[in-house]
């Protein structure tokens, strides 16, 4: 699917979310990779095969000085 050289990470690989994205929609909190996946502002993640990824990482972290 991906037509990237080297080739992104499948949409199986542990490492899914370095793929390149093809679509961005920050305005409504999305974006689309290359290897099919859709991620989310909240980091959760929509796999090709129909199987969501609940949000996996903080988002209300601050950072320390």
């Amino acid at each position: 699917m991906c037509p990237h050289r080297p080739a992104c990470p499948s949409s199986d690989d542990v490492a899914r979310e370095a793929a390149r994205v093809v679509a961005s929609h920050p305005e409504q909190g999305w974006s689309l990779l290359c290897n099919g996946v859709v991620i989310f502002e909240d980091t959760g993640e929509l796999l090709p095969n129909g199987r969501v990824v609940a949000p996996h990482r903080p988002t209300d972290v601050r950072a320390v000085a």
